[in-house]
């Protein structure tokens, strides 16, 4: 797997974050947000939305991913 990291960014903590390319990108740390926009800057190059879209290093756009909610 090839690293996505930019170089200015490097992640110092213990467990390092996930990968942007990872699976399980989303578990990284925030290191910017910006609630009252509607964005968070995770530690991996990972801009996170508030409606679940994603914006991945290198400009690849991630759409929402929303759950389904069964009927009762």
């Amino acid at each position: 797997m090839q690293d996505t990291r930019s170089e200015t960014m490097s992640c110092s903590h213990t467990p390092e974050c996930p990968d942007a390319a990872a699976p399980d990108h989303e578990a990284a740390v925030i290191v910017s947000s910006h609630y009252e926009q509607g964005w968070a800057l995770l530690c991996n190059g990972v801009v996170l939305f508030e409606d679940t879209g994603e914006l991945l290093p290198g400009g690849i756009a991630v759409e929402p991913h929303r759950r389904a909610f069964a009927a009762a």
